[in-house]
Parts: C-alpha cells; structure tokens; sequence
C-alpha cells in the first residue's frame, strides 16, 4: 500500500508523512520544544553550515557567551536534533537527521 499523499511542506523538507505518522506526539514535542528558541534556531543554523564545529567556535561565530551556548547545545542533543562527540577538550557538534530535516524546514518556512 502507498503512503499517504503528503503536503507541500513536508515535500519541501524531504520527509514522507509515514515516517511522520511513525513518531509519537510527545517523540514529536520532544523535538519541536528543541528547537523552540531563538539561540537554538541560530545554533542549528551555524552547525549546518559548519559539519563538526566545536562549541568555542559556535560561541564565537554567534558572538554569545559560553554558558549560555553550552546550555543550548545540552538542550538541542537531548532533544535529538545535535549531535555531539568528544576530541581530547573538544567538544564536536553535528546535525542528527532529525536536525538536519529542522534546518530544511527553518530555510523553507
């Protein structure tokens, strides 16, 4: 059987409806809550464009200070949008898929 037609939108982000219907909604609030903020928005934004980018330079590109940035990050990794892994003192972020269809979304809305 073929999944469901989908919307414009969700077209213009790449995901399928039955992924979608897939998720639960509080899987789906866990993530929409991620990203509902502005410094996470440009958080999201700047790892896009920088695959592996360490938290300092997040803080630098962004001009913020690294207490608030390193809490914004913890938020959006539980959230399941970043992606992070340890070098020696750094700290490497990346985009999660879900991350990833986010950024898609933020550029189409």
């Amino acid at each position: 059987m073929p999944p469901p037609q989908h919307s414009n939108i969700l077209e213009n982000v790449g995901v399928l409806w039955y992924n979608i219907s897939m998720k639960t909604s509080k899987q789906l609030e866990r993530h929409i809550k991620g990203v509902a903020n502005h410094y996470r928005i440009e958080i999201l934004l700047a790892v896009s464009k920088n695959p592996d980018i360490t938290l300092e330079r997040i803080v630098e590109e962004l001009d913020g200070n690294m207490k608030t940035f390193s809490e914004h990050t913890r938020r959006l990794v539980q959230a399941g949008l970043l992606n992070k892994k340890y070098q020696g003192r750094n700290v490497i972020h990346s985009l999660s898929p879900y991350g990833g269809v986010f950024v898609k979304f933020l550029k189409n809305f």
